[in-house]
């Protein structure tokens, strides 16, 4: 039996843990998770109406957008970790025009998409009562998931498959050997699954990584609204999505800061960049703001080109990283990609990304 290490317990990570053959593999799972952008997050899982040019990210997003309704069978996960709940898109008359030419395109190789539908203003306050009378367009194929309870959720999944937990940040010694808390442990197969600090972990074997970490800050207000679970999501025009979760909790975000490194404080900056984004879609603006109200704080990945890698970089380490704020929707399946390459042998990613050479070079 391999002794496999997989370093960082995020999205990536704990699906990759849970996808591997425990037959062949004993697996420890080594997470430090100050920061982590996984257990800060909660989005949309609704890829196919970005204006990306990058190809290849567009599949590898809409692909991962299609993996979900395996991975909710696989692992039972319920309503109130991700639920399919529709995306509303509010943008200007004309760009709607486009979104549904956009849409109505795409969803010939994405039937994911689901039905389309161009919304008046009453029938998108009727959607969502939290809005103003605006237009927009929806898809009822979209979804939101709650990253935290994600994490929450395969981490007992993983836990009864006998996965051992190490709750320690680790070095590399060499490509087979990671040093933590005073001691040195040899794996067969090392797998990185640790954001933005693939870039440190990497430095001392030799090599250089296009990776910049960038802050994420989320709000998240506890209303009286009942049947907040029943909402679809909305993608505001700007920086800020509206995204309802169960038992009145209504999460705004997420900023995109590059320029903070690993600062990790909340910031009042924050709140009134990402209120002040959402005032003038909302309904009564003044009544969610005054609701209960707590942050979400984490550091994402980022490359230089935007998009994300993951693969072998030797014959014993696994690299992943680079999703910056599409993680929940791509990260899921790039876990199981991974692990169905140790798994099988075979690399399931063709198409899917630039050379890891783009991103790693010593």
């Amino acid at each position: 039996m391999q002794k496999i290490a997989i370093v960082g317990g995020g999205i990536i990570g704990m699906t990759l843990a849970n996808y591997l053959n425990q037959k062949n593999y004993q697996v420890t799972l080594f997470d430090e998770p100050t920061g982590q952008a996984t257990k800060a997050s909660a989005g949309i899982i609704s890829p196919w109406l970005s204006k990306r040019r990058n190809k290849q990210w567009y599949q590898l997003a809409k692909d991962g957008a299609a993996f979900f309704p395996k991975l909710i069978q696989d692992f039972q996960i319920d309503h109130t970790i991700y639920q399919q709940s529709g995306t509303l898109l509010l943008r200007p008359e004309h760009q709607l025009d486009e979104l549904l030419a956009l849409a109505e395109e795409r969803k010939a190789s994405a039937p994911e998409i689901g039905t389309i539908e161009r919304l008046s203003g009453e029938q998108t306050q009727q959607e969502l009562p939290l809005l103003k009378p605006l237009s927009s367009l929806k898809i009822s194929g979209g979804g939101r998931l709650d990253g935290k309870a994600y994490l929450i959720h395969m981490r007992k999944k993983a836990e009864e498959k006998g996965i051992h937990f190490v709750p320690q940040r680790v070095q590399l010694a060499d490509e087979q050997t990671i040093l933590f808390d005073e001691k040195k442990e040899a794996f067969d197969q090392i797998i990185l699954t640790v954001g933005p600090h693939l870039k440190e972990l990497l430095t001392p074997l030799g090599y250089q990584v296009d990776l910049r970490p960038q802050k994420g800050q989320l709000l998240v207000f506890q209303t009286a609204i009942k049947n907040s679970g029943d909402f679809p999501v909305a993608m505001l025009d700007g920086e800020a999505d509206l995204i309802p979760f169960l038992a009145g909790k209504i999460l705004l975000g997420a900023t995109h800061e590059n320029d903070t490194g690993w600062d990790l404080r909340e910031t009042p900056e924050a709140f009134e960049q990402l209120t002040s984004g959402a005032h003038r879609f909302l309904a009564e603006p003044e009544k969610l703001l005054a609701a209960p109200a707590h942050y979400r704080v984490g550091t994402r990945a980022y490359t230089s080109d935007f998009a994300p890698f993951f693969g072998p970089l030797t014959d014993h380490v696994l690299v992943a990283s680079g999703l910056g704020s599409s993680g929940l929707t791509t990260g899921p399946y790039i876990g199981y990609l991974l692990a169905q390459y140790l798994n099988t042998g075979k690399a399931g990613w063709q198409g899917y990304q630039k050379e890891l050479s783009q991103y790693i070079h010593r």
